[in-house]
Parts: structure tokens; sequence; C-alpha cells
């Protein structure tokens, strides 16, 4: 069952995105951060949209993705990664 986290914006968590938050040690601030103004949004499969934004940490920058099923109210965050490939995932306008 999905975690709702009210705030600046209504989403739910995953159990999978919440255990790969732990695991890859993102901070629940930065999930919040790119919920309420991504930098992008992408495509995703299976009808879900690709949230992302740059982050800083460790003196590097990574993207943050965040897959989301924003069809769903609230939207659920499925999974949730960060890497340090932007150029992969990025799309220009």
């Amino acid at each position: 069952m999905p975690q709702r986290y009210n705030g600046a914006v209504d989403f739910a968590l995953s159990e999978h995105a919440e255990a790969e938050m732990t695991r890859r040690q993102i901070p629940m601030a930065w999930v919040k951060s790119t919920m309420r103004a991504p930098e992008q949004i992408v495509q995703g499969t299976q009808n879900r949209g690709v949230y992302q934004s740059r982050i800083v940490a460790d003196g590097r920058t990574y993207l943050l993705r965040l897959v989301v099923e924003d069809w769903r109210q609230p939207p659920v965050i499925v999974t949730v990664y960060r890497t340090s490939k932007i150029e992969k995932y990025w799309r220009e306008s």
C-alpha cells in the first residue's frame, strides 16, 4: 500500500520506491523538491512520467529521476534513482 505524503505537493510512494530511497540514500527533500518543481518531465514506459531534476551531492552533479504514475490520484512514485549519466536522459527542447 503506497504511503501518502502531504506538503506543497500530495503524492504517494510505492513500497519499492521507499526501499530504493533507503538503499540508494536519496533524501525525501530531493524527492519533494523534484515533485514540486521538476526541471523536466519526459515520457516513460507504461504511461508513466519521469520527473527529473539535477542535484548536487558530494561535489558532483547527478540527475534525480522519479518514475511516476501521474495519472493516479494522488500521483504514485513507482521508483526513484540518481544517475551521473545526465546526457543520456536529459532531453533538449
